[in-house]
């Protein structure tokens, strides 16, 4: 007679709530930061596109002593 092997490796329906509970739990703590970063970097373009503007005025002054 041949003895059939059952290899039971897995994981249980608990632990896989669990990982998806911590994974659910770590995304609320990240986007909200995230979100934080993305207004900051905006916030930051906007600044360098202001001084860019300025730099270029003063240079078109100083060459038609006039603002555009």
């Amino acid at each position: 007679m041949v003895q059939v092997r059952i290899d039971r490796r897995g994981f249980t329906l608990i632990e896989l709530l669990i990982v998806v509970a911590v994974i659910g739990i770590l995304a609320a703590i990240a986007i909200p930061s995230f979100s934080a970063y993305r207004v900051k970097a905006y916030n930051s373009s906007a600044v360098a596109d202001v001084t860019s503007l300025k730099v270029h005025l003063e240079s078109y002054y100083q060459d038609n002593v006039r603002y555009p």
